[in-house]
């Protein structure tokens, strides 16, 4: 099965509603904003990092037309030095290639290893979008059916004000 097939599989058995619209490959946020539709979602950017240590591993999601830098989210997380993870931890953590990152990659975490931040305003979007694992795809979903597929990935995760 393909990581977008995971996820699809994934998301039918949990119930969760969806949809799904497939592009060219978008491995940045600027190639894929070619190809998003105007479909009322809000597009999100999702960054995987570690700790200085190693030992702990987070995915950060916020709005893609917004920017972060690392220092900043290091004083905002208070989870001291951070780095973005190597692309052997992403495929070992989430199942997934750099360009791939979404919180669909939670579905391949089964030690529910990895904490997922998320920004506060993304709470007050109706519908938010992902890639399936793979980026040339774009899963749009409701809030309600996010946060269901939150409760039962089973990591745990937090909104915070990022920005």
């Amino acid at each position: 099965m393909t990581r977008e097939e995971i996820v699809f599989e994934y998301l039918k058995a949990q119930d969760i509603p969806y949809e799904c619209y497939h592009h060219p490959e978008g491995k940045t946020i600027a190639e894929a904003m070619k190809y998003w539709h105007d479909d009322g979602s809000v597009h999100c950017k999702n960054l995987f990092f570690r700790n200085h240590k190693g030992n702990r591993h987070y995915l950060v999601c916020f709005h893609a037309e917004q920017s972060l830098a690392i220092h900043d989210l290091e004083h905002l997380l208070r989870q001291g030095r951070l780095s973005f993870a190597s692309p052997q931890r992403m495929e070992k953590y989430l199942g997934l290639e750099p360009g791939s990152v979404s919180p669909f990659g939670l579905i391949n975490d089964h030690e529910n290893h990895v904490h997922l931040f998320l920004d506060e305003n993304l709470q007050q979007a109706s519908w938010l979008s992902f890639h399936p694992n793979d980026c040339r795809g774009t899963v749009v979903l409701s809030k309600e059916a996010f946060e269901k597929y939150l409760s039962a990935v089973g990591n745990s995760y937090e909104y915070i004000k990022l920005y």
